[in-house]
């Protein structure tokens, strides 16, 4: 029988596969609520992902975004994003990904990460390595903020209440730039491969890190919440980097949250309008 994270992988594929033509087609959106988008293809992913895992895993558990999961009898549990970046993918923008993650008694143990358009399968499973396609990889080697390239991301929901914009502004002034793709997942994945240094975001679901939670672990690197605490699928925020800079990170956060900014927002002159 193939283990748990060859069958996600298998799984994944087919899944982008299925996106893939999709966004050939550019389907059409609508919104979930008031700012989120949904599409076709989100629908039949998670069918075909949920559908597979059910064929081969009867008795797990599923936790899936877009509600097609299931309570299963078993201390096994899935999360899957069947379409991670919808936003992006409903105007041809081609960052999106599938994931899948497996939590066993409440630890992940397995995790993929598919992005059809770049054909990169990330894959990480507990004490054996983080990989992608099929090469071991690890997280970077920079050890000063002032050096790193980072990314976050923003809620489609509520943005005029988050306050990451204070986050995103001194990373910028402070590092070599902010980076914000439209997808947890894949900046997770970047994160665990060394492209990135550091990711941090609000308010994300646990279909959204889990596979990234645990690629970046094992791939040396480190996460917790922007506080320092331990990470939590359900928590409030979330940081991951290569465990260089993350004391840096964590003494920047802790000024923004208290109100302390290193780098003042400009102030807008009469000459500049």
């Amino acid at each position: 029988m193939p283990s748990y994270l060859e069958t996600a992988m298998e799984i994944a594929r087919e899944s982008g596969a299925l996106l893939s033509k999709y966004f050939e087609r550019r389907v059409s959106f609508e919104l979930k609520g008031e700012y989120d988008l949904v599409t076709e293809a989100d629908r039949a992913s998670e069918r075909l992902v949920v559908d597979r895992l059910l064929t081969y895993f009867p008795a797990h558990s599923i936790v899936a975004e877009e509600g097609g999961g299931r309570q299963g009898s078993s201390e096994y549990c899935w999360y899957v994003d069947p379409l991670d970046g919808t936003t992006n993918f409903a105007h041809g923008f081609p960052v999106f990904n599938v994931t899948l993650a497996l939590e066993r008694a409440g630890e992940l143990v397995a995790g993929c990460i598919y992005d059809p358009t770049r054909e990169e399968m990330f894959a990480a499973e507990l004490g054996v390595g983080a990989f992608l396609n099929n090469r071991r990889i690890r997280v970077s080697k920079v050890g000063k903020l002032e050096e790193t390239l980072v990314a976050t991301g923003f809620p489609s929901r509520r943005r005029h209440q988050n306050l990451n914009v204070h986050f995103y502004y001194q990373m910028g002034m402070l590092t070599h730039g902010v980076r914000r793709a439209g997808s947890a997942a894949l900046d997770l994945a970047y994160v665990a491969s060394g492209r990135l240094d550091a990711f941090w975001e609000f308010g994300l679901n646990p279909w959204d890190m889990a596979a990234g939670v645990l690629l970046v672990r094992e791939a040396g690197g480190q996460v917790t919440d922007m506080l320092g605490q331990p990470a939590s699928l359900r928590g409030p925020h979330i940081l991951a980097d290569n465990g260089l800079v993350h004391q840096g990170m964590l003494g920047l956060f802790g000024e923004v949250f208290s109100g302390h900014a290193r780098v003042p927002l400009p102030e807008v002159s009469p000459a500049q309008r």
